[in-house]
């Protein structure tokens, strides 16, 4: 055993004043146990140590809450203590000499007795879905593990099952370990399981199970009918059903809007209902906009639950005025079209010329048309649309331009004709380039009958003479083209 003893001369509660009756160590408290000796909760107090002295000071707050885990570690220390006595009250801030002056510190013997502890963790599991809860312990002692519920009714013993519930399933037995699994779990599965180990003592492990509870899809109220442009809306979202409560948020296109949120608690006691109102003034670009509310909650795990209201907006109607062709000139036919948005749609159109009386035209057509345009048609051209919701007038001037040289039908014939003519010439000047280049590839020497002999004969007489005579038979007639 190890007891701090206070080193003389040192100041009441002074840090260094604090020294190891015996070998120096580090302590690690888990919260939830209770202390063996006295077997109530205990102070937690951290070790500094540095070779055969340490530091002892309080950590705030005095002491843990029940299930809290406090670790007191040291540097340089080679062993593990555990907090055995402690005779303060819970929430005593007694000095530091009072708090320790009836401490015994067990040794590491004791610690050994911790391989009999078992451990787990707590779980978080969606209403509906699968929690697995699994319990271990490094030394057994020769002891089965054993799972029981909220209301400690034993859910298994080691591999035997306890409570007939078919949603709850064993995964894995062995004597170091117990695995159950729990389906479709539902908001009264809540609560803090316990493992247990019949040793002696009997040592148990505490795993918080959360269920949480989905939220419903939300429903958007408040919008009755189509609203004026500059009018006030205010559209109402909710959603019941969320454990913890759900948050909710709006959207109108690409922007977000502020609405103010409540929290309600469900008739049943665990599930929450959630509503958001928001407000804000339309304008003609919210015609036709969805208004999004959308629930964000831990349970959904990113997917996306909404709900969407169209909103329609009246507006006093804009026009403007296109020409067709949009360069006229006189002689042609022009169609002026009064283009009119709004909503509802401007269902009456009336056409005015500056300086003209009365009105050109007044009809549920748009365009305004001239067969035959002349210069007496240049001017200023006005063009009231009306709906219900009033009316705009959009201007157009018109200038008329003079007539564009129209082609005859003889020219672009004769063009034509030209066009075929060139092209014949340039065939036919590609053919004797051609036919002019074979004959140069083919050229030869061509000996008439009288030429023969005329190598040897001083004149022409006597070649001919030489010719006739001294050839005979078939030979006299024969010509050669060398």
């Amino acid at each position: 055993m190890f007891r701090l003893v206070r080193r003389a001369g040192a100041t009441r509660g002074g840090g260094s004043g604090w020294e190891w009756a015996g070998e120096p160590v580090g302590f690690v408290w888990h919260r939830g146990l209770k202390s063996p000796a006295a077997g109530t909760p205990s102070v937690c107090l951290r070790a500094s140590l540095s070779e055969d002295r340490g530091v002892c000071r309080r950590v705030h707050p005095p002491v843990y809450p029940v299930e809290r885990v406090c670790v007191c570690p040291g540097s340089g220390s080679r062993g593990r203590g555990y907090w055995q006595e402690q005779d303060l009250e819970l929430g005593t801030l007694a000095p530091l000499d009072e708090a320790i002056s009836s401490t015994v510190w067990s040794s590491p013997d004791l610690l050994a007795s911790q391989d009999s502890q078992p451990w787990t963790s707590d779980e978080t599991v969606v209403a509906g879905g699968t929690v697995v809860l699994k319990c271990q312990v490094k030394d057994h002692e020769e002891s089965s593990l054993q799972w029981s519920n909220p209301a400690q009714q034993t859910l298994y013993f080691g591999e035997k099952r306890a409570l007939r519930d078919n949603r709850i399933q064993l995964v894995r037995s062995t004597p170091h370990e117990l695995s159950i699994s729990i389906s479709n779990v539902a908001l009264a599965d809540e609560g803090e399981y316990t493992c247990s180990i019949f040793t002696m003592p009997v040592r148990t492990a505490k795993s918080l199970v959360t269920v949480l509870g989905i939220p419903q899809k939300p429903i958007i109220t408040g919008y009755k009918s189509s609203l004026r442009e500059k009018d006030t809306a205010t559209l109402n979202c909710q959603s019941s059903g969320s454990k913890p409560a759900a948050h909710l948020t709006w959207r109108k296109g690409d922007q977000e809007l502020r609405g103010e949120q409540k929290v309600q608690e469900d008739p049943n006691g665990k599930t929450f209902t959630v509503s958001s109102s928001v407000t804000f003034q339309v304008t003609r670009e919210d015609d036709g906009a969805n208004i999004v509310c959308s629930v964000n909650h831990e349970s959904l795990k990113g997917a996306d639950r909404s709900t969407s209201q169209r909103i329609e907006v009246l507006y006093t109607p804009t026009a403007m005025i296109r020409p067709d062709p949009p360069h006229p000139r006189e002689g042609q036919k022009l169609l002026l079209h009064c283009e009119g948005r709004g909503n509802p749609v401007p269902q009456q159109y009336l056409w005015v010329k500056e300086g003209s009386e009365p009105p050109l035209k007044m009809t549920q057509d748009s365009a305004l048309i001239f067969p035959f345009l002349n210069k007496s048609d240049s001017g200023t051209y006005g063009c009231t649309a009306t709906s219900n919701m009033g009316s705009y007038t959009a201007y157009f001037t018109l200038n008329v331009n003079d007539p564009s040289p129209v082609p005859s039908s003889s020219s672009t014939y004769h063009a034509i004709i030209g066009g075929i003519v060139a092209f014949i010439v340039f065939l036919l000047l590609i053919l004797l380039i051609f036919l002019g280049h074979y004959l140069i590839r083919h050229k030869g020497t061509y000996l008439t009958h009288e030429a023969k002999g005329s190598d040897d004969a001083p004149d022409a007489d006597t070649a001919i003479i030489n010719a006739e005579g001294g050839q005979s038979g078939g030979d006299d007639k024969k010509e050669y083209f060398i």
